[in-house]
């Protein structure tokens, strides 16, 4: 291999079908859904075999924290994270990381790969994009095409065309979601591939096809690129000049366009797990057919996906059903129904609920904060402060806090004192005097807050300093 290999891990969006695990603020690309590591850090992990450069990752804004931390605790190195104020779906993301790739690293071959992906059969992967390498080297645009294995009604389809060498194909035409009549036909044809959205190409082909059929794109990205600036682990970019950018896929702004397309197949046992029952489908089954995870009892329970989060979930004498339990939700659907998860969360959006759009348990780049209790005049919270962290230095006018430390030790800056409180024992911060919790230990400060005042929420604060952030 002549070129250099860099992964770009696409870790945008806000999906619904994975609710309640799955929230607007925390999607399904950093669930643990089919072992204990999230789907993030598992496509990291696939490419430990394939030699290549820090990869790049693109985000959204508001999902930043949670990357980074995903990262750091499997001390996975990054060339970038790069963040987006707004969606503007793969053709944009792709064009910011081939336009960096290209000024930082002497036109790699990028690997577009989406986080939120299950590839059982690593193997077969590996074998598709080495397969793949000389394809891009040569100056065609790579996509895999996943060998179908029944007639899948949810993905888009690419037919092949002549063949390639070995093991690959001109693409021949791209199809939208079809009906299950016609997805049959594609199945027993044998001549058409599921769209995996996944890539290899350089970029500089890229860039040169994006450039003559999307200038548009190109040029917003370019400018959104050109005024970046570094923001701790992050770049940020010029965000209006990025706001502008046409909203386009990948696949209509270029590979449905290029005269350079490549089929390479892929048979490694994918799903883009968008739904339950797809999820239920690729975990491994009990004797009853059963999908459980977590703390989990059965009887005369069949073909059903049961996830616990928090609590003991049992059940007796069902079938085809969903049950999922988080700390603030709990799900019963019927397996074949699970596609109507969605109108669930845009009820919830309607009534202008919190649980659409995050969990109990709130990440910031501090730690963490988890809701215990709330009542008309208290809020109890859990909070993890990481080592050598520290929060914003903050003011609240309706609300006192009282903190008890019950893990490690908290430095605490009340007003013009600053101090130490150890496990066992508590501090009171009255309301409208400046504070800040910071953990100068090597383990996680655990601290229980108690929020005492006639109006608890979060809107209650003024920052005092930029350093950290509140909650």
């Amino acid at each position: 291999m002549s070129s250099k290999l860099l992964p770009i891990i696409m870790a945008g969006g806000a999906g619904s079908r994975l609710w309640p695990l799955s929230r607007a603020l925390y999607p399904k690309q950093f669930l643990a859904l089919t072992s204990e590591s999230t789907m993030l850090q598992e496509t990291i992990s696939r490419l430990k075999k394939l030699p290549h450069l820090p990869a790049y990752f693109i985000c959204n804004e508001e999902h930043r924290f949670i990357v980074a931390e995903q990262l750091r605790m499997r001390n996975i190195s990054n060339g970038g994270i790069f963040l987006e104020p707004v969606g503007r779906n793969t053709a944009p993301a792709i064009t910011l990381a081939a336009l960096q790739a290209e000024k930082n690293e002497s036109d790699p071959l990028l690997l577009i790969l989406a986080a939120d992906h299950v590839i059982k059969d690593e193997a077969a992967f590996l074998n598709a994009v080495k397969t793949a390498i000389p394809h891009a080297e040569e100056g065609k645009l790579v996509t895999f095409g996943i060998v179908p294995s029944y007639p899948e009604t949810g993905y888009g389809y690419i037919k092949q065309g002549e063949t390639i060498g070995t093991s690959a194909y001109k693409v021949e035409d791209f199809f939208e979601k079809p009906d299950i009549d016609r997805a049959k036909e594609y199945l027993e044809s044998g001549q058409y591939y599921w769209n995996s959205g996944m890539f290899l190409f350089k970029a500089s082909k890229y860039l040169s096809e994006i450039k003559k059929f999307r200038p548009d794109i190109y040029n917003a990205c370019f400018k959104a690129l050109s005024g970046q600036h570094a923001d701790l682990d992050f770049i940020r970019l010029d965000d209006e000049a990025f706001m502008q950018c046409p909203e386009e896929s990948v696949d209509y702004a270029v590979m449905e366009q290029t005269q350079d397309a490549v089929l390479v197949p892929m048979d490694a046992k994918w799903s883009d797990v968008g739904s339950w029952s797809a999820l239920w489908d690729v975990n491994s089954k009990d004797e009853s057919n059963n999908a459980v995870r977590g703390d989990v009892i059965t009887f005369n329970t069949h073909d059903s996906y049961i996830y616990s989060q928090n609590k003991l979930v049992a059940t007796v004498g069902v079938e085809n059903l969903v049950i999922v339990e988080t700390k603030d939700a709990i799900l019963v659907a019927n397996k074949s129904q699970v596609q109507d998860v969605k109108e669930i969360v845009n009820k919830l959006k309607t009534l202008n609920r919190s649980e659409y759009l995050q969990h109990r348990e709130v990440y910031r780049p501090w730690g963490s904060h988890d809701a215990v209790s709330e009542g008309s005049r208290f809020h109890v919270k859990k909070v993890t402060v990481n080592p050598a962290q520290r929060t914003a230095t903050q003011i609240h006018h309706h609300r006192a806090e009282h903190w008890i430390v019950v893990c490690g030790t908290a430095k605490v800056r009340r007003g013009n004192e600053t101090f130490l409180v150890t496990e066992n024992e508590s501090t009171y911060i009255p309301i409208g005097v400046a504070h800040s919790i910071e953990n100068p230990g090597r383990i996680p400060l655990e601290i229980i807050e108690v929020r005492t005042g006639t109006y608890l929420s979060e809107d209650d604060v003024v920052r005092v300093d930029d350093r950290g952030v509140g909650y």
